[in-house]
């Protein structure tokens, strides 16, 4: 009469195994561990691009709420807003009662994330520095939400156009460029932010590489000692040059005399997302372009 011992000893271990594989733990980009009893089926994204890379990763059905400027892909505009990701609302987060709110680590305050934890909620914090970064982010979030197929199919996807950027534009005749985030203040970005990875992509030399902050304020003097071979800037629209043209005045800056005032839309240059490569391939255009002019 030992079997139904067998069978419900079986049995509990079956369950006991079934929960341990529902039970989903990753370490974040800050390095903590987030861990949640099952994917995430209603999440609040406190980042315009992580809103994005949650669309790419297959899950954004799941999302319940996000934050101001979240506009892509057009489902996104239909989403619940939480306030801005520096100043999100807090109480309506937690209406939400989402089983898991996205965070920023450098747009959104520690005090809000340690807030949100407070408060019992599940965070995950991204930080995406390099371009590797976006491909191995949207996994993690296709991991956090069960959509790992079409994460996985995404993360790809976004690799291989990596790599074919790198070989063509390896090897290329570097250019320094003065990357202009705003105008005023006048703000740039520092060697450890994404877009100097996409510059390095490109064969650019950010001329404030050196600076530690990832969004460093300049001084229009700093820029003419630099005399930077292009200027490229992003502005805050997707169709407007912001600032640009301020720089003519300064007629011996070798970008002016040459020629090399460009533009992107800050969407394809600032937000770490996908489309980031698609911001990418302009950049390295300009770049040629400037190169022919020498």
């Amino acid at each position: 009469m030992a079997f139904p011992h067998r069978f419900l000893l079986a049995t509990m271990l079956s369950c006991i195994a079934a929960a341990a594989q529902a039970e989903i733990v990753i370490r974040d980009d800050t390095g903590a561990t987030v861990r949640l009893p099952a994917a995430a089926r209603r999440i609040v994204s406190l980042a315009p691009h992580l809103t994005e890379n949650l669309y790419a990763a297959g899950a954004g059905e799941r999302l319940v709420g996000a934050v101001d400027y979240s506009d892509f892909p057009e489902a996104a505009n239909r989403i619940p807003r939480v306030g801005g990701y520096s100043r999100p609302d807090l109480e309506a987060i937690v209406a939400l009662k989402p089983d898991l709110v996205l965070t920023w680590q450098s747009g959104n305050a520690d005090s809000v994330v340690a807030k949100l934890k407070a408060l019992g909620l599940t965070v995950y914090q991204a930080q995406p520095d390099r371009l590797e970064d976006i491909p191995a982010g949207i996994e993690k979030l296709g991991r956090l939400a069960g959509t790992e197929a079409p994460a996985a199919k995404a993360a790809a996807h976004f690799r291989q156009r990596l790599a074919d950027l790198r070989r063509q534009y390896a090897g290329r005749p570097a250019v320094p460029l003065f990357y202009q985030v705003w105008h005023r203040p006048l703000l740039t970005v520092g060697g450890g932010q994404i877009i100097s990875d996409v510059i390095r992509l490109c064969g650019g030399e950010n001329v404030f590489a050196a600076l530690p902050s990832k969004a460093p304020g300049v001084s229009v003097e700093a820029v003419l000692a630099a005399d930077p071979e292009a200027i490229v800037a992003s502005g805050m629209g997707r169709n407007a040059v912001v600032g640009l043209d301020d720089w003519r005045k300064w007629a011996r800056l070798k970008a002016v005399t040459r020629g090399n005032l460009f533009f992107v839309p800050s969407d394809l240059m600032q937000r770490p997302t996908p489309r980031l490569l698609d911001g990418a391939e302009q950049l390295c255009r300009h770049l040629e372009t400037a190169r022919g002019r020498r």
